[in-house]
């Protein structure tokens, strides 16, 4: 009797500590909002356009399955999930790792994600990568498999893809036959070209001239932020877009005024020197489709292309402002963060205008500043080693923040003040760090958070409440860039190493207000429900 009893017990406690993981993981799931992808820029499209986009969605859903190959291997393992929870957020994050906590496993049966996702052999070692010989190991566009002998080799992607990037090249040769934009036609043309050669430079440079088109198609393996072992291989992602004619034409008077932002930016002449261009594209749109990378976990709500930097001192960059994305994240996000941390009277400071800003200006601030050091150390990017994404991250950050303010003050921005760009901005970090801050944007946001909280920009009332400080929050923003423009210009590793390990870190204020807003039931980011 006493037997069946302690059976009995056990079995309650399993099904007691089963519930409360499932719970957990349910919780997991709802830190998600759901937003409904759609644009009443899409209803205007012809419907020769709508066949077009129904074609690039399905290269996108093919770019996904690539994506899926690369980070995890099979998705069939997710989708034979049984658990309606776990199989949410195993869908949401490409697999058994979660993307808001440093890519921990949430699912049992898992370990670390490999640093080399699917990229690498799961048993290489770094003997042997060190000894293996091979000019194309570190390519972009090349995974690393074994032979019948077990030795290292490369692979190209249009050899490991083959199957699935001929679909696609398929799908895009019919779009490119269907368009009446020229520049449309090329661009797709030479991106087929470039999933059939892994080279591709030419589709890139056909796609920055592409500028007069009702829509974009964003494909290909572009990112290597999943590579965690060498940052060295491309993730497949797709976009597809539409772009806002209107508030695209607002924005095309600030590229002309990129050299005199760059000839005021708070710092020593000798820092910048760098004359940016102002053939860069900058432009907003309307998302209708995320596939891949930039749809796993948090959602990227800006876009900042080629990388390649031979593209940038040929043609410069485009930067696509995804406006549906970013006041989604506005919406769930932003907005019930403020109401949690700020006092009433600094809420109304907070505007989904001033995010629209910040967002873009960041995303500028990325040509402007040092390219070079002054010192003969190269390159900045060469000279900063390990921390130049950081770095950089804290540059646009910063910059960004800076640019909005000046074109405020020069009359040129009119629908927010300087004191909603800066409360937006701080909103704006805690957001961000909620996705952790491992990464590198994680560290540029909090080097800049407690730059600004150091620096006396806002400190709390008795109630916990942020009240900012609108001037000192202005003389911070100055002086942070200086340091940052003077770190870069001198590459100065050593020192940049050093501030950041002390300072890039969350502070116990700021957890207990990450704590406030997590226990407010606030999303964490948005996930996506397709409804065209």
């Amino acid at each position: 009797m006493k037997k069946v009893i302690f059976i009995a017990m056990a079995a309650l406690t399993i099904g007691a500590c089963a519930n409360k993981a499932d719970e957990a993981l349910k919780a997991k799931v709802e830190s998600y909002a759901v937003v409904e992808v759609k644009s009443p820029l899409y209803d205007a499209l012809s419907e020769n356009d709508k066949q077009i986009v129904a074609l690039f969605r399905q290269a996108a859903e093919i770019m996904d399955g690539l994506f899926w190959k690369q980070t995890f291997g099979d998705k069939a393992e997710m989708e034979a999930l049984t658990n309606q929870h776990e199989k949410a957020y195993a869908m949401i994050n490409y697999g058994p790792w979660d993307h808001l906590d440093d890519n921990k496993p949430f699912l049992k049966g898992y370990g670390e994600k490999p640093l080399g996702c699917q990229y690498y052999p799961q048993d290489m070692t770094m003997e042997e990568w060190n000894a293996f010989d091979d000019p194309d190991k570190l390519s972009l566009y090349t995974v690393i498999r074994r032979d019948e002998n077990g030795a290292l080799k490369t692979v190209w992607y249009r050899n490991e893809y083959k199957e699935e990037l001929e679909k696609v090249c398929a799908l895009l040769e019919q779009a490119a036959a269907l368009t009446t934009n020229e520049g449309m036609r090329k661009y797709l043309t030479e991106r087929v070209k470039a999933f059939r050669t892994d080279d591709y430079l030419a589709s890139d440079l056909a796609w920055m001239d592409m500028k007069d088109c009702n829509m974009d198609l964003v494909i290909g393996p572009i990112e290597n932020y999943d590579d965690h072992l060498f940052e060295a291989k491309a993730a497949y992602e797709a976009f597809i877009l539409l772009k806002d004619e209107t508030r695209s034409a607002d924005l095309a008077k600030y590229v002309a005024l990129l050299p005199e932002l760059q000839k005021a930016l708070p710092c020593a002449p000798e820092y910048k020197t760098f004359v940016p261009g102002t053939s860069s594209d900058l432009n907003v749109y309307d998302a209708i489709y995320y596939a891949g990378d930039c749809n796993a976990g948090s959602k990227t709500i800006a876009i900042n292309l080629p990388n390649d930097e031979r593209v940038h001192e040929a043609k410069g960059a485009r930067r696509l402002q995804l406006y549906n994305s970013m006041m989604a994240k506005f919406d769930k996000i932003m907005a019930p963060i403020g109401e949690v941390l700020m006092t009433p009277e600094q809420l109304e400071y907070l505007s989904a205008d001033a995010f629209f800003w910040n967002v873009t200006f960041h995303e500028v601030a990325h040509g402007l500043g040092v390219k070079q050091t002054i010192n003969g150390k190269g390159t900045v990017d060469a000279a900063m080693g390990s921390e130049k994404t950081t770095w950089e991250e804290a540059k646009a950050d910063i910059l960004g923040l800076f640019m909005v303010s000046k074109l405020i003050d020069m009359g040129e921005i009119t629908d927010i003040t300087k004191e909603q760009s800066i409360a937006t901005f701080i909103a704006g970090i805690v957001r961000s760090v909620r996705f952790g801050f491992a990464s590198s944007h994680g560290k540029a946001n909090m080097m800049c958070y407690n730059y600004m909280e150091d620096h006396g920009a806002f400190t709390r009332n008795a109630e916990g409440k942020w009240v900012i400080d609108f001037e000192k929050a202005s003389e911070a923003i100055n002086s942070w860039a200086n340091l940052i423009l003077e770190t870069q210009a001198t590459g100065n590793f050593e020192f940049a190493r050093e501030y950041s390990s002390k300072n890039a870190s969350i502070r116990e204020a700021l957890a207990a207000d990450i704590e406030k807003v997590n226990e407010a039931g606030i999303p964490r980011d948005i996930v996506f429900e397709f409804v065209w």
